[in-house]
């Protein structure tokens, strides 16, 4: 028997929790171990229930999500942080990103990405909703001027033509499930080569290789 997903949720509204409860029972994969409606002595609770993974609001009582996830980076994490906010500010997604949280939703389309948000984090990937993909990406493409251009040759001989595939596409967006259903391989193949470019490009996280990409302009690159 496959082991569930162990799933710890903090949110202030008690209706809000109730749902997601309701949600999240009804997938075989996941059991909801507890819930808090403050960030009060959130990191010790979680880590009692052995949680897998941590869905959180910003705006709680007592203890908000920043300072959750500072006393979380402090104390190191036993379990994946997922944010879930009504709010999708760049500057605040930056820093719950920079604090360690591996996905973050927005409250609006969380019916529709919960689960895969949720599959895709407890298997080592990074998940954002789609106003926040675009947000993030957005930044990074900005910035895309105000770098130096440089000739990218020596990064591509570094490559193979299928990992520059796959940075191109998650630079416009593409999950790893989409990556997968695009280029016709495993979402498991798609995830070793994500691993491989982190790598060989020494960055740590899918959006340092969206960072990278626009910095070297090798989204352009035919």
């Amino acid at each position: 028997m496959t082991e569930k997903i162990r799933i710890y949720l903090a949110d202030d509204h008690q209706v809000l929790i109730d749902g997601l409860i309701a949600v999240l029972t009804t997938n075989k994969s996941f059991e909801v171990v507890g819930f808090s409606l403050s960030g009060e002595n959130l990191y010790d609770k979680v880590s009692s229930k052995n949680a897998n993974i941590l869905i959180m609001d910003i705006n709680m009582p007592e203890k908000n999500g920043i300072e959750v996830l500072k006393e979380f980076k402090e104390k190191g994490f036993h379990c994946e942080v997922i944010v879930f906010s009504s709010f999708d500010d760049i500057k605040l997604i930056k820093e719950v990103l920079q604090l360690g949280a591996k996905g973050y939703l927005t409250k609006q389309s969380a019916g529709e990405h919960l689960v895969e948000a949720i599959t895709t984090v407890y298997n080592g990937e990074e998940f954002y909703s789609k106003s926040v993909r675009e947000k993030i990406f957005h930044a990074f493409a900005g910035r895309e001027k105000e770098t130096e251009e440089i000739n990218a040759e020596e990064i591509l001989n570094n490559i193979s033509e299928r990992e520059l595939e796959i940075l191109k596409l998650i630079s416009m967006e593409y999950s790893g499930k989409e990556i997968s259903d695009a280029l016709f391989i495993s979402v498991n193949t798609v995830e070793t080569h994500r691993k491989n470019l982190m790598k060989k490009l020494k960055v740590k996280s899918t959006i340092g290789l969206v960072k990278f990409a626009y910095k070297y302009n090798l989204v352009n690159i035919t």
